[in-house]
């Protein structure tokens, strides 16, 4: 049933999907996420599966996980893995069991041959290279290959040897017979199947030939009844290939192919090909690097399904390629940690500030909540003593236009305590600032003319690494240059060895943070592994006040 109250925007498809029901063109819709396992899934696959996997929810339909494992790869079984834990933490379930492509290998097969009996394909021996010169570009016609005469028999001979692996790899392939002539390129007698002397991890070495992706893909969604195959727009001239082998094999199901427009993230790349690049020359670590904008690196770094799914909500779905703004997806985490997250005072670049007024042994608590719009998220203890410390930007030896923090004979509040004033500074033999004396005012906290920083108590002080997270790219759009390595950014992580507050080596469940005026943050699983605790940056609260 269609609930119109809950869709009063529609995309393109939600309209599609709406006429086929209300017409009984389609009883029960059936979509797929069909990943290729060469890589680990990235945020453009992200809004993949949200729109496969949502459109099957909203209309009480089906969504299948099927592998795309038409091409035998080294790397399958791990990053088969790592995509189901991808999607499930995103908080899908697809339909029953895991569906590879690989497994209709023998359907596949027998629908060759029913091309080729109909001779409506044939066995080429030109090499790749002289395959890609016949067929032309889009100024210039096709060439027909020579062995495209050769008769149903001889090929149906050849296609046997192939399978049975006769001939050397890239001595022979199958090919569709269609136009030479063809507008399109994509039809001027595609390549359906290829020799590869490579084990699969599915069928093992019982097959040395292999179908193409666009053999492959239509023939995979027939079988199992997918009634809309969703792709992005890269895949819209394949649609001629897909309609033109559903129409000319022996099936009974006919999905339909609708595209839209693909997701491209400023400051980004979602290449599996130049994401590669990256971690072949050592630019990020892995595929889970937290700089990166693969779904395993944005929840090292502590993004959260919610936020990635309302992001994916946001962006739509249109037939409009653009440039989505980073900014989108910051604003999404940052909208949620600022209800969830608790709050705590870290520092990046310690100072130490004497308190001189105040005994040796001083010691106060100072009772403050954990959020300051949620008393449900209860309370916390603060020290403040005779030592803490505070950033050392928020110190300057003389006041300047427009600086409101510390600065040699001026005041400023510490956030929660007192007002501090600064009366004299130590320096050590190269003129740095290591220690700053100061009075505290004991009789009020709650002065508001003065400038407010964060700090921590020598008595509460941890040291940590916190790991600050900036673009990987100087450009905007890394996809439209030709040498991305030209365009990296060296500072997009920046270790600091700061401070933060012994109370977070104690909470156990609590992984999130915002370390009030510098950004969110998280704690992941090796944050205890290591003498000081790492902590890495999510998200900062706004670019301008970001302290380093």
């Amino acid at each position: 049933m269609i609930n119109k109250k809950k869709n009063k925007y529609k995309s393109f498809i939600h309209k599609i999907i709406e006429n086929d029901l209300v017409h009984m063109k389609k009883k029960n819709i059936h979509t797929r996420f069909p990943p290729d396992p060469n890589g680990n899934l990235h945020i453009g696959h992200a809004k993949s599966i949200y729109i496969n996997f949502k459109i099957a929810e909203q209309y009480q339909g089906k969504c299948n996980l099927r592998f795309d494992d038409t091409y035998p790869h080294i790397n399958h079984k791990k990053y088969i893995n790592s995509i189901q834990k991808d999607i499930l933490w995103l908080g899908y379930q697809w339909n029953q069991k895991i569906r590879y492509a690989s497994q209709y290998f023998d359907k596949m097969y027998k629908y060759a041959i029913q091309l080729i009996k109909k001779n409506l394909a044939y066995v080429d021996k030109l090499k790749k290279e002289e395959i890609r010169i016949y067929r032309g570009t889009l100024k210039k016609p096709g060439i027909v290959s020579p062995y495209r005469k050769q008769t149903i028999e001889e090929n149906m001979l050849l296609f046997e040897n192939m399978k049975f692996g006769n001939i050397p790899e890239g001595d022979a392939c199958l090919r569709a017979k269609i136009d030479m002539q063809s507008n399109s390129i994509i039809m001027r007698d595609p390549i359906l199947y290829r020799i590869k002397f490579l084990e699969h991890h599915n069928t093992k070495n019982q097959w040395c030939i292999y179908p193409t992706y666009d053999f492959a893909h239509c023939i995979s969604d027939a079988i199992e009844g997918i009634t809309h195959s969703l792709c992005t727009l890269e895949f819209q001239e394949n649609k001629k290939i897909y309609n033109w082998i559903l129409n000319n094999i022996d099936i009974n199901h006919y999905p339909k192919q609708y595209e839209y427009s693909r997701l491209n993230l400023e400051y980004s790349t979602l290449s599996k090909r130049k994401l590669q690049i990256l971690i072949d020359n050592n630019i990020v670590d892995s595929w889970n690097d937290p700089r990166l904008p693969t779904l395993s690196g944005l929840r090292n770094r502590g993004y959260t399904p919610h936020a990635i799914r309302e992001f994916c909500k946001k962006v739509g779905i249109t037939k409009q390629d653009n440039l989505i703004e980073i900014s989108s997806l910051e604003s999404c985490i940052r909208k949620e940690l600022n209800i969830t997250a608790y709050r705590t005072m870290a520092i990046l670049n310690p100072i130490e500030i004497v308190i001189c007024n105040i005994p040796e042994k001083y010691i106060e608590k100072i009772k403050i909540l954990n959020h300051p719009k949620n008393k449900n998220m209860g309370y916390r203890n603060i020290i403040f003593s005779k030592i803490i410390y505070i950033e050392r930007n928020d110190f300057q030896e003389k006041s300047s236009k427009n600086y409101n923090r510390l600065t040699l004979g001026g005041s400023v509040k510490l956030k929660y305590s007192y007002i501090i004033t600064a009366n004299s500074i130590h320096k050590d033999c190269n003129n740095n600032i290591t220690r700053i004396f100061c009075t505290c005012d004991l009789t009020n906290k709650n002065k508001k003319k003065y400038g407010i920083i964060h700090w921590i108590s020598k008595e509460q002080a941890e040291q940590a690494q916190l790991i600050l997270y900036n673009h990987i790219f100087t450009t905007k759009n890394p996809n439209k240059k030709s040498n991305i390595l030209s365009y990296i950014n060296k500072n997009s992580k920046i270790i600091k060895n700061g401070l933060i507050n012994s109370e977070l080596k104690k909470q156990k469940k609590i992984n999130t943070y915002q370390f009030e005026r510098i950004g969110y943050f998280y704690k992941n699983k090796k944050f205890s592994e290591n003498k000081h605790p790492i902590i890495h940056q999510i998200v900062q609260i706004k670019k301008k006040n970001n302290i380093i």
